[in-house]
């Protein structure tokens, strides 16, 4: 999909890319196509649904699956897992978070505050699979998240072209992060010590949260300063496939100017 996605972004930087995987092609077959989308910033969502197993095979432990996580049949999980956010991170990824498919609120601000990013993000949503890890042992179960979720904070997105002043706010801690496109996403700070431009104060919450068979969730880290794969390649205002080709193509006297440089 990533690769797919960068020769149709290379001629359409105006598109909005977004991208659906799991967890089985993500962190397994497709890993390295993501690492690779990462490091060039291209400006596209990603959205891994993570459950945990191979559904398609019939269940199998994927390489998310916390270690002691115990589907409907067969032994616990013994493997170390990949935690994707984690790798994102440490890749330079741009947008990182976590979310939780019922967790409508805030996973809905998090998918529009990444669709207004310049650059790449990472959305990992605990995704439970109802047929093969939905049972109390899981721990990608609906019910074992529910209970054992962190929530960083709660996000509210504020489209740039809203007025602040229509905009309800809530009672409480706020911290307002301007994206690229000048919209906002706010985040009401349950844990106040979590600073989302701090590459290691997320990492730093994503292994504690593992280490006591937790998941926390919401803007994990975001950096805007980052420059984006378009400016990166110098690509022209104009997508590439709207450019005419007589700008394209450069003209005989060029042509002939270039060859007698190899030639000298």
């Amino acid at each position: 999909m990533p690769s797919v996605t960068t020769g149709a972004y290379a001629i359409n930087k105006d598109l909005l890319y977004l991208g659906v995987s799991g967890d089985g092609d993500s962190a397994s077959i497709g890993i390295g196509q993501l690492i690779h989308a990462i490091r060039r910033n291209m400006d596209m969502v990603y959205i891994v649904e993570n459950n945990g197993v191979y559904g398609l095979t019939k269940g199998q432990y994927s390489a998310t699956a916390d270690v002691g996580s115990k589907k409907k049949k067969g032994p616990a999980n013994e493997t170390q897992p990949i935690d994707l956010c984690a790798m994102a991170i440490n890749l330079g990824c741009t947008f990182v978070a976590r979310s939780f498919s019922g967790s409508k609120k805030q996973l809905t601000s998090l998918l529009k505050a990444a669709m207004s990013h310049k650059g790449f993000a990472l959305i990992d949503v605990i995704s439970p699979c109802v047929t093969f890890n939905n049972n109390d042992e899981s721990m990608r179960s609906y019910g074992y998240v529910k209970e054992n979720e962190i929530t960083l904070h709660m996000a509210d997105y504020i489209p740039h072209f809203n007025p602040m002043e229509e905009i309800e706010v809530p009672e409480g801690h706020f911290r307002d992060i301007t994206l690229h496109d000048g919209s906002t996403i706010r985040l009401e700070t349950i844990s106040a010590e979590h600073d989302p431009g701090n590459a290691m104060a997320a990492l730093t919450a994503l292994h504690g949260a593992e280490t006591s068979k937790k998941h926390v969730t919401g803007l994990l880290y975001f950096d805007a300063s980052k420059p984006s794969l378009a400016e990166d390649l110098g690509l022209v205002d104009t997508p590439l496939l709207d450019v005419p080709d007589e700008v394209l193509r450069p003209d005989q006297a060029s042509l002939d100017a270039l060859n007698a440089e190899f030639l000298a």
